[in-house]
């Protein structure tokens, strides 16, 4: 017996019911395994949709709203997110990305040679322009991190010190655990508008390296070939350099000198056994002398110590690897201000402040894997959107010429034309996954090699 029209709806009013379940569903959270799979979701569309062709134009104008724009909304969502996963997953991407990040890279080297002939006649007008120049690289990184990856950074401060950032000269003391914690450094200082005036303190071997450490170069950072018999002498005319700097900087240190390893602390905690020095749990023993010399030179230049502490959530390992495959993470920064005055003049003491600096990061990391969050008010930083809009812009400038070389190429038919385009693209292989493995932590400095090696001897 034919079915009626009143049972025909209640089929509809039944699949468009399990319809809205399923959107209940995912909007509450649960993962999408709990879904009806996509090949039987389209099935119920098509189902759907047939019927829907026979019933009444009252029905169908009274069903749509509420039910099939719903879950058409929900479905071609996840589509478009799972699209844009699997893009960013890809290789061609990654090739593409560090083709943008390597030839403007490049080009602004180039440009920053010529800049060198500003430095006798008006050399605040070469920083100036030096600052605008590195923050066009600087920033493509930050913009991986930020936008590429959507990785999520709260920062943990003190209300009151809040306003402070980026109006202030600073020093700003980082723990170095993770792959990536020179690229939250830098989001920070995006975050407060002083990225592209950012300082550090780095090795000596950087300074040869294309794009970073040529940008570096003429940013005035100061290398350091980590043995302070002869390091100490540039590095005290470096930041002596500075002190008349236009801009408002942060200087960026890592006081453990490397990564943070299992091998690494145990080599540490014997050198602070050694010397009588409380031990840490999380940190490496902090190098002083850097440190103290830094504050000497910069002292009545910079305001303040930012004392920097990062973590990042449900136990996650990031890597520049997992940003440029887009994995999102998410990062706690604790940042205590304190007053340069409080840093004392004298080096030795300086050296215990800074040790006791340590012991108090250890007991906040320590409270941070027990409840999850640090002793302060997280706030959210506005994301900017010049990382964005650099970035656009060089691709727009760098894409257009690329694709109309590919094009030619192929059009050529040519096999040595074509194998010399294969022979660049293992190259730029070789390069990204060169340029990726710098910042892997198995392959940070031999903490404390050097003295055993002494010992040996």
């Amino acid at each position: 017996m034919p079915r009626s029209r009143g049972a025909r709806n209640d089929g509809v009013d039944l699949t468009i019911e399990r319809f809205i379940t399923g959107h209940a569903l995912m909007t509450s959270g649960l993962t999408r395994q709990t879904l009806i799979p996509v090949p039987q979701m389209y099935s119920c569309l098509k189902w759907s949709m047939t019927v829907l062709y026979t019933i009444s134009f009252e029905n169908l104008a009274k069903l749509l709203p509420s039910t099939l724009q719903q879950f058409l909304c929900v479905l071609f969502t996840v589509q478009i997110m799972d699209i844009v996963g699997f893009l960013k997953s890809q290789f061609i991407c990654h090739l593409l990305i560090c083709y943008i990040f390597i030839v403007s890279g490049l080009i602004i080297n180039f440009i920053q040679l010529f800049t060198l002939i500003l430095w006798p006649i008006n050399k605040q007008l070469f920083r100036r322009i030096n600052c605008r120049l590195a923050y066009c690289i600087s920033s493509q990184m930050v913009m991986l991190l930020e936008w590429w990856s959507g990785t999520n950074c709260t920062l943990y401060t003190d209300p009151q010190s809040y306003p402070k950032y980026g109006k202030e000269n600073a020093i700003v003391i980082l723990n170095h655990n993770f792959e990536i914690d020179f690229l939250c450094g830098w989001n920070f200082c995006e975050r407060f508008g002083v990225l592209g005036s950012a300082k550090v303190l780095a090795k000596k071997e950087l300074s040869y390296m294309p794009i970073i450490g040529w940008m570096w170069y003429f940013l005035e950072i100061v290398f350091c070939k980590r043995k302070w018999e002869e390091d100490r002498k540039t590095v005290i005319q470096k930041l002596l350099n500075l002190r008349d700097y236009p801009e408002n900087f942060w200087f960026l240190i890592h006081c453990e000198g490397t990564r943070f390893t299992e091998q690494k602390h145990q080599i540490s905690m014997q050198v602070a056994e050694a010397k009588g020095l409380p031990k840490l749990k999380y940190h490496l023993l902090p190098r002083t002398k850097g440190f103290a010399v830094t504050v000497q030179c910069l002292r009545n230049v910079v305001s303040a110590v930012y004392d920097s502490t990062l973590n990042f959530r449900n136990n996650e390992n990031p890597t520049l690897l997992g940003v440029l495959n887009g994995k999102k993470y998410h990062a706690d920064l604790y940042v205590r201000r304190i007053p340069l005055e409080e840093v004392p003049e004298d080096e030795q003491e300086c050296s215990n402040w800074l040790h006791k600096l340590y012991q108090e990061k250890d007991a906040f990391q320590e409270e941070y894997y027990r409840t999850g969050a640090y002793p302060a008010v997280p706030i959210v930083p506005p994301r900017r959107p010049w990382t964005l809009l650099n970035w656009l812009f060089w691709a727009l400038l760098l894409l257009y010429p690329l694709f109309k070389l590919l094009i030619n190429m192929i059009n050529s038919g040519s096999s040595l034309t074509l194998a010399s385009f294969a022979f660049v693209i293992i190259m730029a292989s070789v390069g990204v996954r060169w340029m990726i493995g710098v910042t892997e932590i198995n392959r940070g400095s031999t903490y404390g090699n050097n003295d055993n090696k002494q010992k040996r001897k």
